[in-house]
Formats: C-alpha cells, sequence, structure tokens
C-alpha cells in the first residue's frame, strides 16, 4: 500500500510519519511545493520550519512534483490532503485534472470555505462535477482531537475517518491505526466537518476568557454551550447531533480550547491583552483556521435559522466589529431561557 500526502506543513508531516511506522517507509510519500523545503528536510532528517525537533525516517519518499507524487497511487492506494481549508479547492482540483483512476482521497483540513461557507466534502463535491471526467473517485475526511507535535513523536492519539464508502475508512485505517494511533470510522461526513470547523472558533472564545481571567467556571460555561451551539447546527444542516459527542467534536473542543499548543486558543489569550489581530496572526505564523472560517460559520448559522450567539460575537470581535470585553458583557447580559 502507498500514501501520499500533498502538503508539508506540521499536520501533513506528522501524519507522513505515522504512516511509515506502518508501512514501508519509501512507499510514504510526502510532497511540497518548494524543492528547497524538502532539500532542508533531506539534510536535516527534519522538518524544523514547521515540526521542529520531530525526526522523520529516513527513506521517507519526499516529493516537489505534484504530477508524480499523485499519478504513484493505485485504486488501492491512499492520497491524503495536508493543505489548510483555503488550498483544498485548488488541490482537488489538480488532483482530478491528472487522475486517470479512482482515487482514495480524504483531507485533513478542519473550516468552512469562507467565501461561500461551504464544508469541505461540499467544495470537493464542486470540484469533482468540474473535472473528475466521470471517474467515481472514493472521499473522505480525517478529524479528531490532535496535535501535530504530539503525532509527530508518537503519542497516542485518536481520531475518526467520516465517508460515505466502507472501503475508504477500511483503506485510512489500514493506513493509520497501528502504535499509539486508533483511527474509527463514521458515515456522517456533516456531523465530523462542522465539529471541526466550530471548534476552533469556541477555542478563540475560550481563550478570551482564560485572557480575561473570567476563571474555570466561565471556561466550562463557554465549551458547555458551545458545544450546544455546535450540536443544532450539525442537526440543521443534515448532520447526526450525537456525532458532536465524539472525537471530533467534544473531544477536539476540549483539546483546543484548552491545550497550549492550540493556535486558535493562542488568538483568543492574545486578543484578550489587547493586541491586534493582525499583529497576533503575524506572530503566529502560521494559518489559523478559527479565523477564517468564523464569518463562515456565522453565515451557515443564520441561513439555516440557527442560534448561536457565542460564535456570532467571535465573529464580530475578529472582524473588528467588537472588543473582547464587551463580548462578553453582551454574552452574560442575554435574556434567561430553558436550557436546551
Amino acid at each position: 500500500m502507498k500514501v501520499t500526502l500533498l502538503g508539508a506543513g506540521a499536520w501533513g508531516t506528522a501524519m507522513a510519519s505515522q504512516a511509515a511506522r506502518q508501512l514501508r517507509e519509501e512507499d510514504v510519500c510526502l510532497w511540497s511545493r518548494s524543492a528547497d523545503q524538502l532539500k532542508a528536510i533531506a539534510q536535516s532528517g527534519e522538518n524544523q520550519a514547521y515540526l521542529p525537533g520531530i525526526s522523520l525516517p529516513k527513506r521517507l519518499h519526499l516529493e516537489s512534483d505534484f504530477d508524480a507524487a499523485v499519478k504513484r497511487l493505485g485504486v488501492d492506494d491512499l492520497l491524503v490532503v495536508a493543505t489548510p481549508m483555503s488550498g483544498l479547492s485548488e488541490t482537488i482540483a489538480r488532483v482530478l485534472k491528472i487522475a486517470d483512476h479512482p482515487l482514495n482521497i480524504v483531507w485533513l483540513c478542519k473550516g468552512l470555505e469562507p467565501t461561500t461557507a461551504l464544508l469541505p466534502h461540499q467544495v470537493v463535491e464542486r470540484e469533482d462535477r468540474l473535472h473528475s471526467h466521470g471517474i467515481q473517485h472514493a472521499y473522505g475526511a480525517l478529524s479528531g482531537p490532535s496535535f501535530a507535535h504530539e503525532v509527530g513523536s508518537g503519542m497516542p492519539c485518536a481520531l475518526t475517518v467520516a465517508s460515505s464508502s466502507e472501503r475508504l475508512c477500511k483503506i485510512v485505517q489500514a493506513a493509520f491505526h497501528h502504535g499509539n494511533m486508533r483511527v474509527y470510522s463514521s458515515d456522517d461526513l456533516i456531523g465530523v466537518e462542522l465539529g471541526g470547523a466550530v471548534k476552533n472558533v469556541l477555542a478563540i472564545a475560550a481563550g478570551i476568557g482564560d485572557g480575561l481571567d473570567l476563571g474555570l467556571n466561565a471556561r466550562a460555561a463557554v465549551l458547555t454551550r458551545g458545544l450546544a451551539e455546535m450540536m443544532r447546527l450539525v442537526k440543521a444542516a443534515g448532520g447526526k447531533s450525537e456525532t458532536c459527542m465524539g472525537l471530533t467534536g467534544v473531544g477536539d473542543l476540549i483539546l483546543t480550547a484548552t491545550g497550549n499548543l492550540s493556535r486558535n486558543r493562542r488568538v483568543g489569550l492574545e486578543l484578550a491583552s489587547g493586541k491586534s489581530l493582525d499583529e497576533i496572526l503575524a506572530n503566529l505564523g502560521h494559518v489559523v483556521e478559527g479565523v477564517l472560517c468564523a464569518a463562515a460559520v456565522g453565515d451557515l448559522a443564520k441561513r439555516l435559522n440557527v442560534e448561536m450567539p457565542i460564535t456570532a460575537m467571535m465573529g464580530d470581535v475578529l472582524a473588528g466589529k467588537l472588543q473582547a470585553e464587551d463580548a462578553v458583557k453582551k454574552l452574560m447580559g442575554r435574556d434567561p431561557k430553558i436550557e436546551s
């Protein structure tokens, strides 16, 4: 079995290492558009730009030729799109334009397309209609509570692969379910993807609360009521609300909202200190999906007539329409109601 990962960021690199622990190292390919980056990885034995301190498999196949990285795969192999949400559309389109046989494709990104509020699988479906040439590819999402550095280190982790294709789920499990990683399967693609998008926005809210020193009670309230918002949105979008009680919902929410490795949480902490969003993002130097998709989540909620006050307030804060302290006051000033 061969695996190709498109994107040599932290997450793509970590998952390449995980696959190489089970498969032959040379059967795992990590693609980057930057030949210089791959040269640096080959020389140092690690991805110092995105995953420093993690030694990579010595025979890991490093590839800067996009076509070669995709065309090495057969019908029983796995293609993993490890780009941010902003790169999903372009990457899938490139893959489908050159594919001449069915591929098994999963993506790792979490979020919504900012301009359309489309979920990742809807973006993929759009590109499939344009570029698949009638070939029936299998698609799915791989998500769950996971920091790249810990996965790269081989520490315990559990993820969920979601797809309508049982065969694809088994292929993903064959690639990644071994050692200290467990991979569960689900047929609720909507629930898995929306959980991964909403939890990033809620993690920013939790970070703001912690940064303002509002206490552990406040954090618990944000996470609990935020989870209720997530469940309402998933159900309205056609997913299963119970999916939110699993790894890709409450599991990922707890990790992202409380873990110090979380970039979304870090944004909230820095916003609470009075820094501007532009300054925060410049200092982080990495994509922060919660910032990119907050407005899109709010747009989707409005479209589906779903009440999501915490998410809406975060959208206003990130858009510069509301200060963090004022958002807290507005949330606490809402009328009493029945818990639901």
